[in-house]
């Protein structure tokens, strides 16, 4: 390792970075690749948004930035995003049109998930662990309201946080369950699943304070992994054949993320490759049923691929290295968090 990043690496653990965090990094990723997520961690974060398009327009909403005298800019990958400078939510929240609901404080990478699931008028969708909202909100946005939401939420307060912003920012067309996803009922089907997953929030990390800021351990990390598989086993089961599932997590690990995924779609840990879309190999498995996860959930037993993300969606978005082709890893900068975003259909 370089004086640079050993330095870097030094002062992450000195403002309270967990050992055991630095460890999985530097056995998930080279040098380099570890070295931009502790600059990432130490950098201070932008704050992001995103116009609501069920009640104005980004037009409308760059017009009221530049009249409040807050600059802002539009990242490549999405049309309805706005970048400010770092501790504006503030300022933001003074404005008419927070108050309106016209504008929702958003991750840029927390964007992501809603934009690859692609949500069309008349599908029938599910949001797995929707609160607060933030992405239920924009699946609507992005179908026009047209589309039918599912959102599940098990905790109670965090689902009338959910049903709160759902009305703030005009959704009609979502019915809120406050149940445990795991738990649905196997009667339900849907065209596409979204699932940002519970995790360690690895890519969440924040040192910019000059003291670490995130409640990593290994403790979570084994637990997050048990509750990510049964989720992804129960999002495969709970989709149709032909439907779309996209697994997020706010973590830069692998084991919560492609190998995550790679486990559950080979079953027993077999996996077959299958042509994907752009001359793109995505990776297919069958699940054999055999033993019940650590969450009792059974394992997917039909047959699923990886559907590449498009160009289009990843566009200055800065990526970790991903062995999983066709998902990508956000690595943590100034402006966006650290993010996996993965999209499979289900195809038996």
């Amino acid at each position: 390792m370089e004086e640079t990043e050993t330095s870097r690496a030094d002062a992450a653990l000195a403002a309270g970075l967990p050992p055991e965090l630095l460890e999985h990094l530097n056995a998930s990723y080279d040098a380099p690749a570890v070295d931009d997520v502790l600059a990432g961690y130490a950098a201070p974060r932008a704050t992001t948004l995103r116009a609501n398009t069920l009640k104005t327009t980004p037009d409308a909403v760059a017009a009221a930035l530049d009249a409040a005298g807050i600059a802002w800019r539009a990242p490549a990958f999405c049309r309805d995003a706005f970048v400010v400078a770092p501790r504006s939510e503030d300022a933001l929240r003074a404005l008419p049109l927070y108050e309106r609901g016209e504008i929702y404080l958003q991750s840029l990478s927390a964007m992501l998930p809603a934009l690859a699931l692609d949500p069309q008028s008349g599908e029938n969708i599910l949001d797995m662990a929707a609160a607060p909202g933030g992405k239920t909100c924009h699946l609507a946005a992005l179908s026009g309201d047209a589309a039918c939401l599912t959102a599940c939420e098990k905790n109670p307060v965090r689902a009338q946080k959910l049903r709160h912003n759902l009305e703030k920012q005009g959704v009609t067309r979502c019915n809120v369950m406050e149940c445990d996803a795991r738990r649905l009922d196997e009667f339900f089907t849907f065209d596409k699943v979204l699932l940002d997953a519970p995790c360690s929030g690895s890519g969440t990390v924040s040192l910019a304070g000059g003291s670490y800021c995130g409640g990593f351990s290994a403790e979570l990390l084994t637990r997050s992994v048990a509750t990510q598989r049964a989720l992804l086993n129960r999002a495969l089961a709970a989709v149709r054949p032909g439907g779309i599932v996209v697994y997020a997590t706010c973590s830069v690990l692998p084991e919560e993320n492609e190998r995550l995924v790679e486990s559950v779609l080979s079953g027993a840990g077999r996996a077959k490759s299958q042509q994907a879309p752009k001359g793109k190999h995505g990776k297919r498995g069958r699940g054999k049923g055999a033993a019940r996860s650590a969450n009792d959930v059974a394992p997917f037993q039909g047959e699923a691929e990886i559907v590449p993300l498009p160009q289009t969606l990843l566009r200055d978005v800065p990526l970790l290295p991903c062995s999983l082709e066709g998902a990508a890893c956000v690595k943590p900068t100034n402006e966006f968090e650290g993010f996996f975003v993965c999209a499979v259909k289900r195809t038996r």
